[in-house]
């Protein structure tokens, strides 16, 4: 699982600096999670096909996460897409995109999917032999999700001397990985143990885009692998984190302790600050294992 940041800054673009967006691959997918203006330049930038990018998950409909998306599309209609693309968001995502395809007369030449949320609780909105992806119910100024990336556990993988040892014909070999046991043509049964070792362990992610510090997104985010949580404030600033609905350095280390997640990735930085380090310095005095995002950098999973 790898993710690579392509903005993480609250608010404005900057000349050095992009608002919201990542891209996810996991288990031969690319998730783009959020498209803050300039979000294409910085797909071009990092050398990522658009081709490959069919999922686009949209948190909220504040324009420092979405404003780069009707342009995106624009692209993908001037690059002769005709693979379908899927966009899960907000009730009102489809509105906003369509109107604007409609003043421009410029509609897509490939199936412009959308899958509007509505729903306040958990919900599962992704789901395919590899991959499931699941939204958490986020507290910021409108409606605004999270989006939770599993992966399922894989086959299991043969033990090819074991195989060998008790002479077992290949035909069995896709049985024996989806975890059966074998029997020989002398009546006794392999119990599937002996055949096979256990397959990878899989991996988890959990982007928190904004919102105010909310702990009962808990039990949607226990043992992640990685969360990434947005800090938009020090806490000297938790007034404003209050009065906006954003959250502290602090807060998002809070929350990745009491979820005993693996590690804690910064971001969503409100640029009144002399520098990011300063967030690290605040959040590792609660959660030990924290990582700052910033524009370009990437984060194996």
């Amino acid at each position: 699982m790898k993710l690579t940041i392509l903005g993480c800054y609250a608010a404005t673009p900057r000349t050095l600096t992009n608002p919201t967006s990542q891209l996810l691959e996991i288990k031969n997918h690319m998730f783009l999670i959020d498209c803050g203006e300039g979000t294409q330049v910085q797909l071009r930038k990092h050398k990522i096909k658009f081709s490959r990018v069919n999922h686009i998950f949209i948190s909220h409909l504040h324009g420092d996460h979405f404003f780069g998306l009707p342009g995106l599309i624009s692209t993908f209609r001037l690059l002769g897409r005709d693979k379908e693309m899927h966009i899960y968001g907000p009730k009102g995502i489809k509105e906003a995109i369509t109107l604007l395809l409609k003043l421009g007369d410029s509609w897509t030449n490939y199936p412009l999917i959308f899958h509007e949320l509505t729903s306040k609780e958990s919900e599962l909105i992704y789901e395919d032999d590899k991959v499931t992806v699941e939204t958490i119910p986020l507290d910021h100024r409108v409606y605004t999700n999270g989006f939770l990336f599993r992966e399922k556990l894989g086959e299991r993988k043969l033990n090819i001397e074991a195989v060998a040892k008790y002479k077992i014909d290949k035909a069995y070999f896709q049985n024996i990985k989806n975890g059966r046991n074998v029997t020989l043509d002398n009546g006794s049964e392999i119990n599937n143990a002996l055949l096979t070792f256990d397959p990878p362990a899989t991996k988890s992610y959990a982007f928190c885009s904004d919102t105010a510090y909310k702990p009962d997104i808990l039990p949607i985010i226990n043992n992640v692998d990685a969360l990434y949580h947005e800090a938009t404030f020090l806490e000297s600033e938790e007034h404003l984190a209050k009065k906006t609905k954003h959250s502290t350095a602090k807060q998002a280390a809070t929350i990745a302790k009491a979820a005993f997640a693996k590690k804690l990735i910064l971001g969503h930085y409100s640029t009144r600050y002399k520098s990011i380090n300063l967030f690290k310095e605040e959040s590792i005095s609660i959660f030990q294992n924290v990582e700052l995002a910033d524009d370009g950098k990437v984060i194996e999973i």
